[in-house]
């Protein structure tokens, strides 16, 4: 688990960053526009990943004919509860 997720089962504070099944939460860093080979986790919107480590690691889900790729593992349960929610993000 990330350490952003990890803290948020702690249940601290978030400020005003917004996690996309609307809990606060955030890496702490402003992560740049996904390239060709990166991606956005539809979880939480503004980490990326690269497709490749995100491959390695098991990251991905795929929905509707479509891959998505997750900034880490505690996003995928949340993605595989709802899929529909996370897949509208893009």
């Amino acid at each position: 688990m990330c350490e952003a997720h990890s803290s948020h089962a702690r249940g601290h504070d978030h400020g005003d960053q917004q996690h996309a099944d609307g809990h606060g939460h955030g890496h702490g860093l402003s992560a740049p526009p996904p390239s060709d080979g990166a991606a956005e986790c539809p979880v939480m919107p503004g980490s990326t990943i690269s497709k490749a480590d995100a491959e390695d690691a098991g990251l991905v889900r795929d929905y509707e004919g479509q891959r998505y790729y997750l900034c880490c593992a505690a996003c995928g349960p949340l993605f595989d509860a709802d899929p529909a929610k996370y897949a509208s993000v893009r």
